[in-house]
């Protein structure tokens, strides 16, 4: 029996969708991933004056997005909201947290150690949802956290001390997503990142106020192409957030789980291959140790999606039946 007209114009609909979304997640993740460079060609600008003006520059670049998209009424629903002003506050403290340590990490030569932040980010969510949410994990969740736990020893030999910039980074991001999901589909990606931008606003300004009457800013003092590389920075921090959103919308979430590898392997690669950063026998030890832990993770992942889609077949064939 061939297929209906419409059941064949839905499935090839659906495969599009899906390829865009995917073609969206590699261009988010991608953008991400290449932000080393970014940072590094943003010297002398030290990371804290950085932050101060990806901040406000993305505030500028938002309050043009609200205006194109027709946003306004959202950004003020949110900010006549305690609730959702108040959960987007602790998430601009985390995101601000995160940019700090991930900008310092890339710009004082620990480019390596930062991608390892992101490397471990998905095992900390699996930890969170133990503690916070009170999840029972699955035997290979479990061996894939022990195994995550043996290379965060084995690269705190392999370092001399604990990979604090590492775990920073992912326990802010870690958290950051949590928090984020507690506002859910009810705030858009533009904006939550413009009300976020626009409550570290203030803050980002009296720093660059302080640096600028120290003489230590750069942003108008290293010549004109440095200012618009800085100015770039509200394009560069919020056009991937723009590309994410619109590849959650199309994807699964097992889909965007695998996705999110892509930008830390560019982080690592842009690092060892162009920052020339060194890595000496422990610390290759010590990544290999956190890819076997992602490798577990994501067989648990591919497993239980498989599983579920037998469960949901079942389900259907004995309702069809009945």
């Amino acid at each position: 029996m061939s297929r209906p007209p419409f059941a064949a114009s839905a499935a090839v609909s659906k495969s599009e969708n899906s390829s865009l979304g995917v073609l969206y997640g590699i261009a988010a993740y991608g953008l991400w991933g290449l932000l080393p460079i970014y940072f590094v060609m943003l010297k002398p600008a030290d990371s804290v004056e950085i932050v101060a003006n990806r901040v406000l520059f993305s505030l500028v670049f938002c309050a043009l997005l609200l205006t194109v998209t027709k946003g306004w009424p959202a950004f003020s629903h949110v900010v006549r909201s305690p609730r959702l002003l108040g959960t987007l506050a602790v998430a601009a403290v985390l995101i601000a947290i995160n940019w700090l340590t991930y900008t310092y990490g890339v710009t004082t030569g620990h480019a390596i150690e930062s991608s390892l932040g992101y490397f471990i980010n998905p095992l900390v969510s699996v930890l969170l949802g133990v503690l916070v949410l009170k999840e029972r994990l699955r035997p290979l969740q479990w061996l894939a956290v022990g195994i995550g736990f043996a290379a965060v020893v084995e690269l705190t030999v392999a370092y001399g001390q604990l990979p604090w910039i590492a775990l920073v980074l992912a326990l802010s991001f870690g958290v950051y997503g949590f928090v984020k999901k507690r506002v859910g589909p009810r705030v858009t990606a533009v904006t939550s990142l413009s009300v976020e931008t626009a409550l570290l606003a203030p803050i980002a300004a009296a720093v660059m106020v302080v640096l600028t009457l120290n003489g230590s800013a750069t942003l108008g003092s290293a010549g004109a192409g440095h200012f618009w590389w800085m100015a770039a920075s509200g394009v560069i921090t919020a056009v991937p957030l723009l590309f994410f959103g619109a590849s959650a919308r199309r994807l699964s979430m097992t889909t965007i789980g695998l996705l999110q590898y892509f930008a830390p392997v560019l982080q690592f690669l842009i690092a060892v291959l162009f920052l020339n950063e060194q890595m000496s026998l422990e610390r290759w030890i010590g990544f290999g140790v956190v890819w076997l832990a992602l490798l577990v993770l994501t067989i648990d992942m591919l497993l239980t999606v498989r599983n579920h889609a037998a469960l949901r077949r079942e389900a259907a064939t004995a309702s069809t039946e009945t």
